[in-house]
């Protein structure tokens, strides 16, 4: 146990790295990871992937908290648009994780793993919408919402990835779009979180110290230390060149995107 939760804490340090360094959620860099570390611990295959998502959503309720205060106090966060957004999240939220509830571990990890090549493509050359030639209405925010909701849950992030892109393209302006997006992650992950509870309560195979889909020990080590380390990254990102920082990050992801891929369809 206190191996396990030495690795949860280096992982919270990274986390919390990436999470100030590239302006997106640990989830990107916990899910894959967690499910590596599971893996090597002997947890069924039936559950860990599953864990993993879950317990990458409950960390980010936690994470996500100070970074809306802090775009809120800068005044950045554009609740208006929020408050669309969030009916949508919310609904899209629990149906991603029915959906993944749905899916073999092993299908899941096909989901993860082109969704994570995908982040890599767009990392790696920088890609950027370009502004759209209108503002969203309240109707195309909230369906938008689920989508993003509904995504975010299935892969465990906190859907920056999605929020900020979509936000850019409906001409909001970068700084407002990520403070907005940080806000958004907050609706993601409380409601992914509780849903994942309950979907995986009295799951078969799961350790000591889950609560449903989500796994505490992780949970605690990884919160101890990203929340603390993600201004360690915020701070490096003013002195790193970024798109640098990005593509070495890309590296990563379409080294686990790739695993996952090679894993479970050879």
């Amino acid at each position: 146990m206190l191996s396990s939760l030495l690795i949860y804490l280096v992982l919270g340090v990274f986390a919390g790295i990436a999470a100030g360094l590239f302006g997106i959620g640990g989830g990107l860099l916990i899910v894959p990871v967690l499910i590596i570390a599971f893996t090597a611990q002997g947890l069924p295959p039936e559950v860990l992937t599953h864990l993993a998502v879950g317990t990458s959503l409950a960390t980010i309720v936690v994470t996500s908290i100070s970074s809306v205060m802090a775009h809120h106090k800068k005044g950045a966060v554009q609740w208006p648009l929020f408050r669309f957004l969030a009916v949508g999240i919310l609904l899209g939220a629990v149906l991603g994780v029915k959906t993944a509830g749905q899916m073999s571990g092993s299908m899941l990890q096909i989901f993860l793993g082109c969704f994570a090549l995908l982040v890599a493509v767009q990392m790696s050359f920088n890609l950027k919408p370009n502004a759209g030639s209108s503002e969203p209405g309240s109707a195309q925010l909230v369906v938008s919402g689920g989508v993003i909701g509904w995504a975010s849950a299935i892969f465990g992030i906190g859907g920056g990835t999605l929020t900020v892109p979509y936000l850019s393209w409906k001409r909001v302006q970068m700084q407002q779009a990520v403070a907005t997006s940080a806000a958004c992650g907050l609706p993601i992950a409380v409601t992914a979180a509780l849903t994942n509870i309950h979907q995986g309560w009295g799951a078969e195979g799961l350790p000591e110290w889950s609560l449903g889909y989500i796994y505490l020990p992780a949970f605690v080590g990884i919160v101890l230390t990203s929340s603390v380390f993600a201004k360690v990254g915020a701070k490096l990102a003013h002195s790193l060149p970024p798109l640098v920082l990005k593509r070495i990050f890309a590296v990563f992801l379409v080294v686990v995107g790739g695993r996952f891929l090679l894993t479970n369809l050879f």
